[in-house]
């Protein structure tokens, strides 16, 4: 069992009967009365996102996920196609199931797997990722103003920002977890 205080970003939890993973979990201490948890639940099964106010009391049974290497082949029209290093087993992931990791994954891609009863819940990229910037305006000579930052598509399409000495075709570290550009790779 699991309290609603503890939990943490990307736990798996049995909210009403189904999984749901944990998008966000914030703890609040109103000035007048009890603390509380605000926490975005994301339906495994159907990938709708709930928003849920919690006691910090609440019970939840913490489901037992179990983690595996796989690389990411391609997509199709039956969704994302992931293969596991270890069997060369391949599985298919829809993308609604996919949520945000399309943004950071590219062919071939070592990626960690989520199974629950041997089924393929959800895939989480690696923490830093280096991708090819496909597309930014150039940036001009004398912009130097600290901070500054510009647009970059990425060569998934996510857009970031980046600063102005940044130029396309360049590789890039990006972190996955807040989608922030990290430095030059």
């Amino acid at each position: 069992m699991i309290r609603a205080g503890q939990l943490r970003n990307g736990g798996i939890i049995t909210f009403n009967g189904q999984l749901h993973e944990v998008v966000e979990s914030q703890h609040c201490k109103p000035g007048k009365g009890g603390a509380f948890i605000k926490a975005k639940l994301r339906n495994l099964a159907s990938g709708a996102i709930i928003s849920e106010t919690l006691r910090p009391e609440d019970t939840f049974e913490d489901a037992f996920i179990e983690q595996k290497q796989m690389q990411y082949l391609y997509k199709d029209d039956m969704g994302y196609c992931f293969m596991d290093e270890t069997t060369y087993e391949q599985i298919h992931l829809s993308e609604q199931k996919m949520g945000d990791v399309v943004d950071f994954i590219k062919e071939n891609m070592t990626i960690t797997a989520k199974f629950h009863n041997n089924e393929l819940l959800s895939v989480e990229a690696p923490i830093h990722v280096v991708l090819k910037i496909v597309e930014t305006e150039p940036g001009c000579r004398g912009d130097t103003v600290s901070g500054a930052t510009k647009p970059a598509t990425l060569e998934t399409g996510k857009i970031v920002k980046v600063p102005l000495f940044v130029e396309e075709g360049q590789l890039i570290k990006v972190d996955t977890r807040t989608g922030e550009y990290i430095e030059r790779a």
